[in-house]
C-alpha cells in the first residue's frame, strides 16, 4: 500500500533470538502524518518490530530509517528525543510528582519545562493544571496513562510510538483516551505507529492497518478495505471478532 514518500522505513528488518525468528525480513514504508496500527496475535512480532525504531531492540539484520537516516548510526539519546513512546505499563517514577514525570525527557536533554508548558501538556490530555503536583499513587490508571501520553509529547516529537497503550484500561477510559490521542495526532501533525491486539481499536483509530503473523506483514490495508473483506485469512479472522460482537449486540437490542 503506497501512501507517499517514506518518513519511517523498515528495510529488510530481521530479528532473531537464537533459533526463534521474531521479525522476518520486514520491508515497509510509512509516510509522514500517517496513523498506522500494527495488529496480530501475541508473539506475532509487532512489539519487537516497533522497538527497532527507538533502538530498544537492535535488528539482527536490515535497517530502520527515520527521515532518511539509519537509526543505528544515531546516538540513542538524540534519536529518542525525536520519538515519543507510550507503553502499557506507563512507567511513571513513583517518587516524582506529575510535573517532574512529564518533564523527565527534556530534563535529561538539558532543558527544563516551565509551569506553563506543563499546564499545556496536561491540557492536551484533558487534565487540569492542578494535577502537576500530584504523585502517581494518587492517580487512577486512566490518569496515569494520560500522564504517560503527555510525557511522550513533552519533547515535541516527530514520531509517536505506542505499544498496547490502552490495554490495561477500562473500556470507557480506553475509548476516550484513544479518541484523544487520535485528535492530538492530527492537531500536532504527528506520525503515529500503534501496536494493538484489538482490531476494533485499529479500525477506528488508524488510517492504515498492518497485520503481522509469524514475524511477517501479511496484510496492509485501510480499515474500509478490511471491512470489505480484503487482506486475507489472518486479517479477516481478526476483523471477524468485532464484527461478530456487533452482530450479537444488534440481536440483543432487537430482542
Amino acid at each position: 500500500m503506497s501512501e507517499g514518500p517514506a518518513f519511517l522505513r523498515f528495510d529488510a528488518v530481521r530479528k532473531c533470538y537464537d533459533a526463534v525468528v521474531a521479525v522476518d525480513t520486514v520491508t515497509l514504508d510509512i509516510a509522514h502524518g500517517a496513523f498506522v496500527a500494527l495488529v496480530g496475535a501475541s508473539g506475532s512480532g509487532k512489539s519487537t518490530l516497533l522497538k527497532t525504531v527507538n533502538r530498544l531492540v537492535e535488528p539482527t539484520s536490515g535497517r530502520v530509517l527515520l527521515g532518511g537516516e539509519d537509526v543505528s548510526g544515531l546516538p540513542a539519546p538524540a534519536l529518542r528525543r525525536r520519538i515519543g513512546y507510550v507503553f502499557q505499563s506507563i512507567g511513571l517514577f513513583p517518587h516524582m510528582d506529575v510535573a517532574r514525570n512529564i518533564g523527565i525527557g527534556p530534563r535529561l536533554a538539558g532543558a527544563r519545562l516551565g509551569q506553563d508548558r506543563i499546564g499545556e501538556l496536561l491540557d492536551m490530555v484533558e487534565l487540569d493544571a492542578g494535577y502537576a503536583g500530584r504523585m502517581p499513587s494518587e492517580l487512577s490508571g486512566g490518569q496515569r496513562q494520560r500522564i504517560g501520553v503527555a510525557r511522550a509529547l513533552a519533547g515535541n516529537p516527530e514520531l509517536l510510538l505506542m505499544d498496547e497503550p490502552f490495554g490495561a484500561l477500562d473500556p470507557v477510559t480506553r475509548d476516550a483516551l484513544g479518541e484523544r490521542v487520535r485528535a492530538l495526532h492530527a492537531h500536532l501533525g504527528l506520525t503515529t505507529v500503534m501496536v494493538t491486539h484489538d482490531m476494533a481499536e485499529a479500525l477506528l483509530l488508524a488510517d492504515r492497518v498492518l497485520v503481522m503473523e509469524a514475524g511477517r506483514i501479511v496484510a496492509d490495508e485501510t480499515p474500509r478495505s478490511l471491512l470489505a473483506g480484503k487482506g486475507g485469512d489472518a486479517a479477516q479472522q481478526l476483523v471477524a471478532v468485532p464484527r461478530h460482537q456487533a452482530e450479537r449486540l444488534a440481536e440483543l437490542e432487537s430482542g
